[in-house]
């Protein structure tokens, strides 16, 4: 009869271990389970999702039954174990020692770390089916939880601690890390989308402008010929009109609006001032985020960019900011498409005029973005001067050499990989 007493007991105490990791992995498991997947899955009719969500949306008491019925299981696994000892060995103070040191060594292993470990790697296989158990469980237990939650809430007043149940917001750079972080979830180009949108806020018109030099405008007082010609050629459907000098801006031309006009030999300048739209001049210094915005609220495809003087700096679409985001369009002008020309030695010939951003995204280059907003700009502040051809730089370890210059700009930069050099 002993013997059987003595093996209930340790079947006793092997349930109370597995109830205790029960618990454990519970626990763990309810706290490391993605709220967002949970959502989804209630949203999508889960029955253990809803519950999953339900008690998660009660913390305090989910927390409270948790603790509570595993410190109980926990004194109880303590308490036998003392008695199993006794029983076995007898009564001495080495005999209760060691048999603490055992149960706690067996807590630990079976009832505490394993299960931990164990929750956290899969918390969804574990959490949505002991929603089940824990449900029917925090409804018994309620007084008792209650009662503990009642003193723990006295114990934080007391210490002028003020729970809060406000969820954390995400900063922008949290939300991009994120993102980056997931990078096994998410698609390759999903994940660029996602990144390029939280970078608007640090991109201003001005860096992916067309510069003024390159805009596709109308002058107003040319020849009816020479504006039919440009009407015919032209690479955008909305062009900027000016009278003399690009300074003197009177309006925006819709192309499809003065076709039919064209046909009809009635193209002069009268003609062309009743269809011009007004135009829309935005600050050089407004965030793409922002400026996307005001496109949609004001319903315009396209803006004239301009400093604080007022002085025209260059003109900015959607399309522009769109690019921005999901990579570029295949609707460029010759003028404003980057031209990279690849030579047999790995060195790659390249427009001075090419923005620097461009030459980062295609190149894989670093060049500094905090400056200049072109190549030929970027060389020109390193020079302080205008450099003749044939001369040779570095800028962010690239060695470059000066192939031409013109009109005090520069017009063709050779830019060699940073494994080799320039030739000598």
């Amino acid at each position: 009869m002993e013997e059987i007493h003595i093996s209930a007991l340790f079947g006793a105490l092997v349930i109370l271990l597995i109830l205790s990791a029960f618990f454990s992995i519970s626990e763990t498991s309810m706290m490391a389970l993605n709220r967002y997947r949970l959502k989804h899955q209630v949203k999508l009719g889960n029955r253990s999702a809803r519950l999953t969500s339900q008690l998660l949306a009660k913390t305090d008491k989910l927390l409270g039954v948790i603790l509570l019925g595993n410190t109980l299981i926990n004194a109880a696994a303590t308490t036998l174990s003392t008695i199993i000892a006794v029983l076995l060995f007898g009564q001495s103070e080495l005999v209760l020692g060691l048999s603490t040191v055992c149960i706690t060594f067996m807590l630990l292993v079976f009832s505490e770390i394993t299960p931990k470990i164990v929750g956290a790697s899969y918390p969804e296989r574990i959490a949505l089916p002991a929603s089940y158990i824990l449900t029917p469980l925090l409804k018994l237990s309620y007084p008792a939880v209650w009662i503990v939650n009642l003193f723990a809430r006295a114990l934080l007043w007391l210490l002028r601690i003020k729970p809060t149940t406000e969820t954390h917001k995400l900063s922008l750079e949290e939300l991009r890390t994120l993102v980056l972080e997931a990078s096994h979830f998410i698609p390759q180009q999903h994940q660029s989308i996602l990144v390029n949108l939280f970078e608007l806020e640090n991109i201003t018109v001005n860096d992916v402008m067309t510069p003024r030099s390159q805009i596709e405008a109308i002058d107003i007082d040319a020849p009816p010929d020479v504006i039919k010609r440009q009407l015919a050629t032209c690479y955008h459907t909305r062009l900027p009109v000016y009278q003399g000098q690009m300074d003197k801006l009177i309006g925006i031309l819709h192309v499809r609006r003065v076709l039919n006009l064209s046909l009809e030999q009635q193209l002069i300048a009268e003609s062309l001032r009743e269809m011009l739209r007004e135009a829309y001049f935005i600050p050089a210094e407004t965030p793409l985020f922002s400026q996307l915005h005001l496109f949609q609220e004001k319903q315009e495809r396209m803006g004239l960019v301009v400093d604080e003087y007022g002085e025209l700096m260059g003109l900015v679409t959607i399309e522009d900011i769109l690019e921005e985001i999901i990579g570029e369009f295949t609707t460029h002008a010759p003028a404003q498409s980057l031209s990279i020309q690849k030579q047999a030695d790995g060195s790659v010939l390249v427009e001075g005029s090419s923005l620097l951003r461009d030459l980062n995204r295609k190149l894989g280059m670093k060049l500094p973005l905090d400056g200049p907003k072109t190549l030929s700009g970027l060389i020109i502040e390193q020079f302080q001067d205008i450099p003749e051809a044939g001369t040779s730089l570095k800028i962010a370890g690239h060695p470059m050499e000066i192939v031409q210059t013109q009109d005090r700009v520069v017009k063709v930069v050779c830019i060699y990989p940073l494994q080799a050099s320039k030739p000598q």
